[in-house]
């Protein structure tokens, strides 16, 4: 009987909750607390949550004439929950007194699609959600990105700002357009060749 159990369980999507600009970390620690709780008197075999985290990025800043890195958040305003049971997680944040929502389209909760999961999956891990600093070199108007997790991503890119070593990214999670920003060092601009 168990065989038969084991195979009709859900398998973990990576869901977004939507919560308070400034609060990801502090509500992340909330969460993964709530959903511990919940397990211990649930009837199910498995974790109601896999993981809970706000991913954030590495990028380059210049303090006192020397750049440091910073970490910074990469969807201010969201988390990602990693959980079979989105509805028992909505359930579970009803209790939250602050702002916490997964994001749905309707009445459906609408997972991070394959290509952004892959994404972020393939330059973190579990533990360390930092995305690495991306290093390129513009082409003209374009970015021609030479290291790091842009590299064949070119095309997420809306704006490059080098002063402050970052490129503007744009995704559609959930049905809405959320813009973010990623780590980018520029080390220069291809010369024109002579013909």
């Amino acid at each position: 009987m168990r065989i038969g159990r084991e195979a009709a369980m859900p398998r973990p999507q990576w869901y977004v909750i939507q919560v308070q600009t400034g609060g990801e970390a502090r509500m992340a620690d909330v969460i993964v607390r709530l959903c511990a709780e919940a397990d211990l008197t649930a009837d199910r075999d498995e974790p109601l949550l896999a993981e809970c985290f706000c991913p954030s990025f590495l990028t380059q800043t210049k303090r006192a004439g020397e750049w440091q890195y910073v970490e910074r958040s990469l969807l201010p305003g969201y988390l990602i929950a990693v959980t079979a049971y989105p509805d028992e997680l909505r359930d579970l944040l009803r209790a939250v007194p602050d702002y916490a929502r997964v994001l749905a389209m309707g009445e459906t909760f609408v997972p991070l699609r394959e290509d952004e999961r892959a994404w972020i999956e393939e330059f973190t891990k579990p533990g360390d959600r930092t995305i690495p600093m991306s290093q390129g070199y513009m082409r003209g108007d374009t970015l021609v990105a030479t290291e790091g997790p842009l590299v064949g991503h070119e095309g997420l890119i809306t704006r490059v700002n080098r002063h402050k070593s970052l490129a503007i990214l744009e995704f559609h999670i959930g049905g809405k357009r959320i813009t973010t920003r990623v780590g980018l060092g520029i080390v220069g601009k291809e010369q024109g060749t002579a013909e």
